[in-house]
């Protein structure tokens, strides 16, 4: 194997590749990056089992084939440190280690055998869409801080994906609070069609998605999800498990609804959340004509108060939330005004951007 590269066509697709790579691995082939030169292409995979990261590069000089496996980090610190318009010459040598020139800088790697390099199982696609690579990270962003993390109930550390007729949804849920977001999707899927994606996955997935104008292919299978889009190819293993039904955690029946200044909510929230307590991170609302006030107090006996002017005109309510997971959901919202559905002080909120339908975020109460 022998190519030439510019550094900045090989330091690209390495750090999205390095990036799916486990730095603590019981198999050592599973920190290395496999490298496979045919014709004119250069692609090289990353993998921890659970997640594999395939990039692609076209090459402009001639090249030899071959493929061969080396240490992910290294290579890529190595790239890193060369300067920005170097052109790297990489190339096997008789003893199997990879040599790596660029200038007056020479570098010797050790290497293991392609074939010892685990490939992602592929079962068969049973579902296959295309979806603009901006609408589906808008998708992801919307609802993946909502994601648990290393929960026991592993269904959860993941993102439910369902797909329908026409309709492609997103759901995160950690079990104190639930993030959905949907949009049209050319999908002619009568029944509904759910996978659950692990949260690394998502997380992955989300960082490829870097072209607006792009498309992205995405094929689901009984036990993986890929997405495919000019240049990575994308694979998962789904997490086997049942999703909660969401459908049933949204609230029903909110006869209290609150409009504000999304920006003058978060910020109100943010100042209060400087006094709440660390640990449970909890804040009083008082909901009355006109206005809310949000309190917070800590057990040092400190106190932050505010007042925010919201249109609202019905009973007078008072309700404990987890002022984090709050200023998560107006973090992601676009629109100036938010709206908010409460009934009682035991039941969750419903928050969702004024005039858009497609988002819903439930966030359970806190007794305080």
């Amino acid at each position: 194997m022998h190519f030439t590269i510019q550094r900045e066509a090989l330091l690209k697709p390495l750090q999205l590749v390095a990036g799916v790579v486990e730095r603590r691995q019981t198999l050592p082939v599973l920190s290395n990056v496999l490298l496979v030169v045919e014709g004119q292409q250069l692609s090289l995979t990353g993998t921890d089992l659970e997640v594999e990261l395939v990039g692609r590069v076209q090459l402009e000089e001639p090249a030899e084939p071959g493929e061969i496996t080396v240490p992910a980090r290294k290579l890529m610190d190595i790239c890193k440190s060369l300067p920005n318009d170097a052109l790297i010459d990489i190339k096997v040598d008789e003893q199997n280690k990879l040599l790596v020139k660029a200038g007056r800088s020479k570098f010797t790697l050790s290497t293991l055998p392609a074939n010892d390099f685990p490939t992602v199982e592929e079962g068969p696609g049973s579902l296959t869409c295309s979806l603009e690579q901006s609408r589906l990270r808008r998708l992801i962003e919307r609802t993946s801080f909502a994601m648990a993390q290393q929960d026991v109930r592993y269904y959860l550390n993941g993102m439910l994906l369902e797909v329908s007729e026409g309709i492609i949804r997103a759901v995160a849920t950690d079990g104190h609070r639930l993030a959905m977001c949907s949009m049209k999707a050319d999908i002619g899927q009568p029944d509904r069609h759910q996978v659950i994606v692990p949260r690394k996955g998502i997380l992955e997935l989300a960082r490829l998605l870097t072209e607006p104008d792009g498309n992205v292919s995405i094929v689901l299978g009984q036990h993986h999800i890929r997405a495919t889009t000019g240049e990575f190819t994308f694979t998962s293993k789904l997490v086997d498990g049942k999703f909660p039904d969401y459908e049933r955690v949204l609230p029903k029946g909110g006869d209290k609804l609150v409009l504000g200044d999304r920006q003058a909510l978060r910020e109100a929230f943010s100042r209060t959340a400087i006094l709440s307590n660390e640990k449970y991170r909890g804040i009083r609302l008082q909901l009355a004509n006109g206005q809310l006030k949000i309190q917070a107090n800590n057990p040092e006996q400190e106190e932050a108060e505010e007042e925010v002017g919201v249109d609202y005109n019905g009973g007078s309510l008072e309700i404990g939330f987890n002022v984090s997971y709050l200023l998560d959901v107006l973090g992601v919202m676009t629109t100036e005004q938010v709206r908010l559905i409460l009934s009682d002080s035991n039941s969750s909120a419903l928050v969702q951007e004024s005039d858009n339908d497609d988002s819903a975020y439930v966030v359970m109460p806190m007794r305080l």
